[in-house]
């Protein structure tokens, strides 16, 4: 692939391509960010792994994004079933 006005190079640091598993996200916003915290949950604790802020805009692109690949999945794996989680009972510390 060549470099071009219109690529990034992405560095992938090592301790990174594992990733991190999240069961649960809670999201906020001010006026100027989004806030997504990703959690493990495991009642009756839960610990936050990972913490993303984002601008408005970048927020909108992603949902968009995310909902692509969602209608992409089903297509392909059938509908998702939703888990009814009560969300009223994460408090983050």
């Amino acid at each position: 692939m060549s470099n071009t006005a219109n690529e990034v190079k992405i560095n992938f640091p090592e301790n990174l391509r594992a990733g991190t598993y999240s069961n649960n996200t809670v999201v906020g916003h001010t006026r100027e960010e989004f806030i997504l915290d990703f959690l493990m949950v495991t009642p009756p604790v839960g610990t936050l792994v990972s913490r993303i802020i984002v601008s408005p805009g970048h927020m909108k692109r992603l949902s968009r994004t995310i909902l692509e690949n969602i209608e992409k999945y089903e297509a392909k794996f059938g509908t998702i079933q939703e888990n009814n989680v009560p969300r009223d009972r994460i408090n983050i510390q």
